[in-house]
C-alpha cells in the first residue's frame, strides 16, 4: 500500500486497525479535495478525520475551533501522533505568534489552530497563504446555527473567509439536526458537499431520570450517585451561581470537586481542565461551558441538576460519558 493510504496512516501513527463508522469517507473526500460535512457522535473520533488528510496531503490543515482549551488538547494529541501542530491564540506573545505564522508559511506545520475570529481578521489568510493550505476544517460547526448569532458571530463569517480560498472544506460536530446541517452547509458554501450522518445509538450508557426538587436537594441526590458510582464524573448545572452552590455542597460531602464556568479567569479554567484530566480532581461541577472536545476516557457518570436547553444539548452532553 502507499505510504499516503489513508489505512496505512492510521495503523502507523494512531494505532487503529480500521475506521470507525463515517470516518473513512470523510478522510477520502477531504483527500480528493471535496467539501464535507460530518455528524459523528461525541467520542467517534472527528479528530481523524483532519488529521489522516493532515498527514497525506502535505501543505498546511487549518482547524477552526471555539476554545482555548480545546486547541491545546489537540495539539498535544496530534504531536503525540506525529504530526506538526500549533495552535494561535490571543494569550500568546506576538513573538510566538510570528514564530508559529513564520513556521506555518515555510511548510514547518502540518496542523494549525485558530479561532474563528481569528480566521476572519483582515491579513490572517494572507499571512498563511504561502503555506499551501489544503484542507480548512470547522470543528464544533453547530457553533454556527446554535451560537453563532450572539454567542461567537465570528463563526457566521467563516464563510466569508471560505470564499478567498480554494482548499476544501470540512466541517464536524456531534449534534445536529437537519436544520442546522443545512445551515452549516449553507453559512460556509459548502460545494457538492459529501454528507455523513452517523449513529447516535449509544448502547453502552444507560439514562436515568429522577424527580427534581430545591437545588440542594438535587445536589444531594447527586452525591447519592456519585457514592456508588465510581470514577470521574461531569456534573451539570445551568448557572454560574448554581455551579458554585453545587460545588460546595458536594465538597461539603467530602467529594473533590471544582467548579467550571465562563466566569472564571482563563488561568482558573485552564488548571480545572487539567486537575479533571489528569485525575487529581474526581468530579466537576460545571455550566455547558466545560466539555466541548473533552477527551476523557474513563469518564462514568455525567448528571444534570436542571434541564439543558434543547434535547440535542443534552444528547451531546450526555455522549461525554
Amino acid at each position: 500500500m502507499s505510504l499516503h493510504d489513508p489505512h496505512t496512516l492510521l495503523r502507523r501513527h494512531f494505532g487503529h486497525s480500521s475506521f470507525r463508522p463515517g470516518q473513512e469517507a470523510l478522510v477520502r473526500a477531504a483527500m480528493e479535495g471535496r467539501d464535507a460535512l460530518g455528524v459523528l457522535p461525541t467520542g467517534g473520533g472527528k479528530s481523524i478525520c483532519y488529521q489522516v488528510p493532515a498527514l497525506a496531503l502535505g501543505g498546511l490543515c487549518l482547524v477552526v475551533t471555539p476554545l482555548i482549551s480545546l486547541m491545546e488538547d489537540q495539539v498535544g494529541r496530534a504531536t503525540e501522533a506525529g504530526l506538526h501542530a500549533a495552535h494561535l491564540s490571543a494569550g500568546q506573545e506576538s513573538t510566538v505568534r510570528r514564530e508559529i505564522l513564520a513556521k506555518a508559511r515555510s511548510g514547518g506545520l502540518q496542523l494549525l489552530f485558530v479561532a474563528p475570529e481569528r480566521l476572519v481578521l483582515d491579513g490572517f489568510l494572507e499571512s498563511v497563504g504561502a503555506a499551501r493550505l489544503r484542507l480548512v476544517a470547522v470543528d464544533e460547526a453547530h457553533c454556527i446555527s446554535e451560537w453563532g448569532n450572539d454567542f461567537r458571530p465570528a463563526y457566521r463569517e467563516i464563510g466569508r473567509a471560505r470564499r478567498r480560498l480554494t482548499a476544501p472544506v470540512l466541517a464536524l460536530t456531534a449534534t445536529a439536526t437537519p436544520r442546522v446541517r443545512d445551515d452549516i452547509s449553507h453559512s460556509l458554501g459548502l460545494r457538492d458537499a459529501v454528507r455523513i450522518v452517523g449513529s447516535f445509538d449509544r448502547p453502552n450508557l444507560s439514562w436515568i431520570v429522577r424527580p427534581g426538587g430545591t437545588l440542594r436537594e438535587r445536589a444531594a441526590a447527586t452525591y447519592d450517585l456519585l457514592r456508588r458510582v465510581r470514577g470521574p464524573a461531569v456534573v451539570y448545572a445551568p448557572t454560574r451561581r448554581a455551579v458554585e452552590e453545587v460545588r460546595d455542597i458536594l465538597a461539603g460531602y467530602g467529594v473533590v470537586t471544582e467548579a467550571y464556568h465562563a466566569g472564571l479567569r482563563a488561568e482558573e479554567r485552564s488548571r480545572v481542565q487539567g486537575v479533571f484530566m489528569n485525575g487529581r480532581s474526581r468530579v466537576v461541577v460545571a455550566t455547558n461551558a466545560f466539555g466541548m472536545g473533552i477527551d476523557k476516557a474513563d469518564i462514568r457518570t455525567v448528571i444534570h441538576t436542571g434541564l439543558p436547553g434543547s434535547l440535542e444539548s443534552y444528547y451531546q452532553e450526555i455522549g461525554r460519558a
